[in-house]
């Protein structure tokens, strides 16, 4: 063996050696917080608005119980926005630990604000092991969060993006750009509205809106503003000077939320919904809330896709408790029934090459529901305009159009 192949062996030896040992250090650490979560209770604060969201988290917590001693408690809220301005008051009033939330559902403008303030505990994601199966390499969005770092401060928990539901008895060849929906309001006066904002599915639509009418968009993935915005929005602010005169009510009210507009659909009263769940309207066949010839459609330029994350309050009671259940709902198993569109049908954070032969089958046998399109059929996912935009759209929108 010459000297150089000798050098080139002992370096891959230490390599080698010391991969095993992080590997070695990793599990040891993993097993320590497996045993200190052992008899804790984690209070998760999520939406409780879905029944069948609600369904998946009891069985989680009940699997995360029964194989790991940890009690969860799914504490549903309407609004996590809530949530952040209550731990904010908790730092504020200098409690350190103990805090009231262990486990929280977040993504965009909350994460962007609890990780400003402070509120987040230190990167942890690295510290799951189910954490190397996510898709970082196909789905940027799991890395930046509305464009923000994550940096391990939030775990990538499901992926969403925004699609339209129509009924094809009612609508055969639905419009697919924002210009196209304008034209077909104007044909089908009162037909079409959209969620009023601040709801997260309504200040999304406005966010399409814009990403798809804003001639430059490229300040849209910086902090806004003021000199920009309003030659940035200015199209999206003429369009629905247009589109709501022949809106539903015309314009002169919205439904609350994606739920209301899912209602309307279903009585006749509006032609087009949408969800930010591609499989919202398989679900809703199947619950009979809508009927059977409802389909989905996206638009042509894309639509706005993002991942929703598990986040850990700097002051949370049950750490270890919330780290295990965080990681066993980013198992191959509980990705694969959230895929379900039995279940919820929430689209998977992990790639799936990443996974063994047993668990890529788990996926493999997910049924696809009879309205939801496959990942070609969603086209091209638009990410997220910088979070600060969130805010700045939705006061214009109420200074406008707020009555």
């Amino acid at each position: 063996m010459t000297p150089r192949i000798q050098k080139r062996c002992m370096i891959l030896l230490s390599t080698f050696l010391s991969l095993f040992l992080m590997g070695n250090a990793a599990a040891e650490e993993w097993s320590a917080i497996l045993e200190k979560a052992k008899g804790q209770t984690v209070y998760f604060n999520g939406w409780g608005g879905s029944d069948v969201i609600n369904d998946y988290v009891r069985w989680a917590a009940d699997i995360t119980q029964e194989r790991y001693q940890v009690t969860v408690k799914h504490v549903k809220i309407n609004d996590i926005g809530g949530v952040v301005s209550r731990i904010l008051a908790e730092k504020t009033a200098g409690k350190k630990s103990e805090g009231s939330v262990d486990l929280m559902w977040i993504n965009g403008e909350n994460f962007n604000t609890m990780k400003k303030n402070g509120l987040l505990a230190p990167a942890y994601a690295q510290l799951l092991p189910h954490h190397t199966l996510v898709d970082f390499e196909n789905k940027p969005s799991t890395l930046f969060d509305f464009t923000v770092p994550v940096d391990n401060m939030e775990v990538p928990w499901g992926m969403a993006q925004l699609v339209f539901i129509y009924d094809t008895e009612v609508v055969p060849l639905p419009p697919t750009d924002m210009n196209a929906l304008l034209a077909f309001a104007k044909k089908n006066p009162g037909r079409v509205t959209y969620p009023v904002p601040p709801n997260f599915h309504g200040t999304t639509f406005l966010k399409q809106a814009l990403l798809e009418l804003a001639v430059d968009k490229e300040p849209l993935y910086k902090p806004v503003s003021e000199s920009v915005f309003a030659k940035v929005t200015a199209p999206l602010w003429a369009f629905l000077d247009e589109l709501h005169p022949v809106a539903w009510r015309k314009g002169r009210s919205f439904p609350s939320n994606s739920s209301d507009m899912k209602q309307l659909l279903s009585d006749g009263e509006i032609f087009i919904s949408l969800s930010f769940n591609p499989a919202e309207a398989s679900n809703a066949i199947k619950t009979a809330e809508l009927p059977p010839s409802v389909r989905t459609y996206v638009h042509s330029s894309g639509t706005i896709g993002n991942t929703h994350f598990l986040g850990i309050p700097f002051n949370a009671s049950a750490k270890e408790g919330a780290l295990v259940f965080a990681n066993f709902l980013l198992s191959p198993e509980a990705q694969a029934r959230k895929g379900n569109p039995t279940i919820w049908g929430d689209p998977t954070v992990l790639a799936i090459s990443k996974l063994s032969p047993e668990d890529q089958a788990l996926f493999a046998a997910v049924p696809k529901g009879v309205a939801t399109l496959s990942p070609e059929e969603l086209g091209t996912v638009l990410l997220e305009p910088h979070a600060s935009w969130v805010e700045a759209l939705e006061k214009e929108w109420q200074k406008r159009y707020s009555r």
